[in-house]
């Protein structure tokens, strides 16, 4: 595999389109906000846990005497 490569394939506009018409047809049209709802709330707590990650990890560089940019990871393309 390639540097910078994903293992999963990138989701475009008609995958997306798919899974949406999908999950009207098996949760309905009164689940969809409630689920989209809770998706968001997950998703905003799972970037403030990287985030409370990544201040702790700049910390203890800091405290190590690093710089903290180069102890977190670079994102893969």
């Amino acid at each position: 595999m390639k540097e910078g490569e994903s293992v999963f394939p990138s989701i475009g506009i008609p995958e997306l389109v798919l899974i949406l018409v999908i999950a009207l047809v098996v949760f309905g049209p009164a689940r969809l906000p409630e689920i989209g709802r809770a998706l968001g709330q997950a998703i905003r707590s799972f970037k403030g846990a990287l985030n409370d990650i990544e201040k702790v990890m700049d910390e203890e560089a800091a405290r190590q005497g690093e710089e903290p940019e180069k102890v977190r990871r670079t994102p893969a393309h």
